[in-house]
């Protein structure tokens, strides 16, 4: 049986003896390192081809070269993190079908950038997403944005490195910092040797991995638990077959609008405004390409929602029979992020390979979200912060800062996985939603100069501000209280474990009152459901900006709207010169900007 409970799982009836790890056999070890060789390789091959990586454009870029279905791929590799391969089923697996929904999110999702914020990015031929927001506003907006976006993904990084790590060590005793090392440095260098298109191809390949092995521990799952019939009789039975919840309540855990509305804003604020995903579209040949990876992105996103939201239910199916081996000699209490690779492990020791296969999927994951993270870091911190201070650096010197740059995030990520280690589990909680709330700011402050002609810095500045404070306010207060969406749209369970002989235990599961008390006030707003975060966050900066605007007056800016970006033609332009004339349809007044501001 397996009863979930705060953030253990207690599960009985599987096969593997509790008070024993499972052990990595050698063709999952060969597996494993084959992962790591082949994205290597890929790194020293872009390195040492084409143009080897000498100028910024090709190390940050990939010298606009790319077609639409690897940027695809790899828009999919980079959202597909190690924490959503092991942390989607064992939500499925808790609370049931409901976030499934989410898969709703992603048609406005993925529309929205596609026609809205990719041709503002790619006719404006930028490098840096937040150079818009110094020609939209100033230098400081741009700043305090690139910051922004340092610090969300900085402390990100860390955790999506030493999360899979943990829950293997724990599972399988697989050593832990040597999986975070070996992790770490291999990305690294391939990063830092092969640039962007390193990145995008190795992403294109860690896709396939993730979804080889995604699915093969489901055809395995079905056929252990006893076809697809007896996996759907059982997970039926188990209520975690969830329909279409219209319940309005913001602070419910999961519903069709947290899912459906405030999943827009999610998927908004990363396929939107994030720089690992725009510079992946500004890599693109033409801006008809980078539309259509947005478009192939949908489908690929679905299937990988699909496989981790069945391999959640697989899960369940397994683990809810009363029928209990003789093997068990106590229930095994496994933490939440250790569940799912429990269960390959469980489903997958008499098949040598397939663990090793899956254990790559992972990491795969982690290798394709870090590698983005150290290449858009690396990205922003030359392009914001130290070209415009330093306007005369040679193009050789920039792409060795670029690379060092690289390399110094790479580093920085096992320091970040290293404090990880030190932090305790509601901290660990934090750092997840630190990530997710400081992206809804941003898109708040790209959404205020794309859609508001009016609205000006200081307005920009104050929004900024205030849409951190409400989520940080909203989300730390969350943490403190305990509290995060309510009740879950499955019940969990009171665990009593009972002794029936030596060798056989079973599991009393008591569903706890449906009716609980609602929590009022402060303690209610604390209990807002986590998918509503970047929404809430969104609308706070653009009201507060947009009042501020209003009471300051609209500024002397260069004002570069969406209608400004779309009227404009860049096929026959070159890079400066295409701004210039953006500058000039825009407002004639301030040629002079682009005389003093080269990108």
């Amino acid at each position: 049986k397996a009863v979930g409970h705060s953030s253990h799982i207690l599960i009985t009836g599987s096969k593997m003896d509790p008070l024993e790890r499972m052990h990595f056999t050698t063709i999952d070890y060969v597996i494993f390192a084959l992962l790591l060789v082949a994205s290597m390789g890929i790194g020293l091959y872009y390195a040492l081809s084409g143009g080897r990586q000498r100028t910024t454009q090709e190390f940050l870029l990939a010298d606009r070269s790319m077609s639409c279905l690897p940027v695809s791929l790899s828009l999919i590799a980079t959202f597909q993190s190690a924490v959503a391969i092991v942390g989607v089923p064992a939500e499925i697996y808790t609370h049931g079908t409901q976030y499934w929904f989410i898969g709703c999110a992603y048609i406005l999702g993925l529309l929205i950038p596609a026609h809205v914020f990719i041709p503002v990015f790619y006719r404006l031929h930028l490098t840096s997403a937040y150079q818009y927001l110094e020609l939209r506003f100033s230098k400081p907006v741009r700043i305090c944005g690139t910051l922004t976006f340092i610090f969300q993904t900085v402390i990100y990084m860390g955790v999506c490195v030493y999360t899979p790590a943990l829950a293997l060590n724990a599972v399988t005793g697989f050593d832990l910092w040597g999986a975070v090392l070996a992790t770490g440095l291999v990305c690294t260098l391939y990063t830092t040797l092969g640039g962007l298109k390193a990145v995008i191809w190795t992403d294109v390949f860690q896709t396939i991995v993730m979804f080889a092995g995604q699915l093969a521990v489901i055809v395995v799952g079905v056929q252990q638990t006893g076809g697809l019939a007896e996996v759907w009789r059982k997970v039926w039975e188990g209520n975690r077959i969830s329909g279409i919840d219209l319940n309005p309540d913001p602070t419910e855990r999961y519903t069709f609008w947290t899912l459906g509305v405030g999943g827009v804003f999610l998927m908004l604020s990363l396929y939107g405004v994030n720089q690992a995903q725009v510079q992946r579209y500004l890599s693109s040949k033409t801006e008809r390409e980078a539309i259509m990876s947005c478009y192939m992105v949908f489908p690929s996103l679905q299937v990988a929602l699909a496989l981790s939201c069945v391999m959640g239910l697989v899960m369940f199916a397994r683990y809810s029979s009363a029928t209990l081996l003789p093997t068990i000699h106590q229930p095994l209490c496994v933490l939440y992020p250790q569940m799912v690779l429990y269960f390959v492990m469980d489903m997958l020791q008499d098949l040598p390979g397939l663990s090793g296969l899956f254990i790559a999927c992972v990491f795969s994951a982690a290798l394709s979200t870090i590698s983005s993270a150290f290449n858009s870091l690396a990205t922003v911190t030359l392009e914001d912060l130290i070209k415009p201070h330093c306007s005369s650096m040679t193009e050789a010197r920039a792409t060795l800062l670029s690379k060092g740059l690289a390399c110094s995030y790479g580093l920085m990520c096992l320091a970040m996985a290293y404090l990880t280690h030190l932090m305790s589990d509601s901290v660990l909680q934090a750092a997840f939603k630190i990530f997710g709330m400081v992206g809804g700011p941003l898109l708040g402050i790209f959404c205020l100069g794309m859609f508001f002609p009016w609205a000006n810095s200081t307005g920009a500045l104050a929004g900024l501000g205030s849409g951190l404070v409400m989520a940080f306010w909203v989300g730390i207060g969350s943490i403190v209280t305990r509290t995060s969406g309510g009740p879950a749209a499955v019940s969990h369970f009171n665990c009593t474990a009972v002794q029936l002989s030596e060798n056989i235990t079973t599991a009393i599961g008591t569903a706890l009152n449906s009716t609980a008390v609602q929590p009022m006030g402060l303690q209610r707003f604390y209990s807002l459901s986590f998918m509503w975060y970047s929404a809430l966050s969104s609308f706070t900066v653009v009201i507060t900006g947009l009042i501020v605007s209003f009471l300051t007056g609209r500024g002397e800016l260069l004002i570069i709207t969406i209608e400004d970006a779309i009227r404009s033609t860049w096929a026959h332009h070159t890079h400066s010169s295409g701004l210039c004339s953006l500058v000039e349809t825009t407002s004639k007044s301030n040629k002079t900007f682009c005389n003093k501001n080269k990108y």
